[in-house]
């Protein structure tokens, strides 16, 4: 249960994520604490940054933030050694959480 003082700090830092304003890196640590332990605050996070997502995206951005698509914080493309792939047990392990879990 979140204190009625706790909330609206809460509120007060996801209002500056989903606007794309300064948050520090302690704040986002107190976010998330509180996220990954109440499903409520963790659904406010998620939509402060698909808002933030589609407020600073380009046109495509912008349609999947919209449509809840693709991930909200984007990571780069994986691209394995190209000279030496070595087996391919080597290849996934070096992959992402999604791939290797195909």
């Amino acid at each position: 249960m979140l204190t009625h003082a706790t909330r609206i700090r809460l509120q007060e830092i996801l209002e500056r994520i989903r606007s794309d304003a300064a948050v520090s890196l302690e704040e986002r640590i107190y976010v998330q604490k509180f996220a990954d332990r109440n499903h409520m605050v963790a659904g406010w996070l998620h939509q402060a940054r698909r808002e933030q997502q589609a407020a600073c995206g380009d046109g495509l951005e912008r349609l999947m933030a919209q449509l809840d698509l693709g991930p909200v914080d984007p990571q780069p493309p994986f691209r394995p050694d190209s000279e030496d792939p070595g087996d391919l047990g080597d290849w996934f392990g070096r992959a992402p959480d999604w791939l290797r879990r195909s």
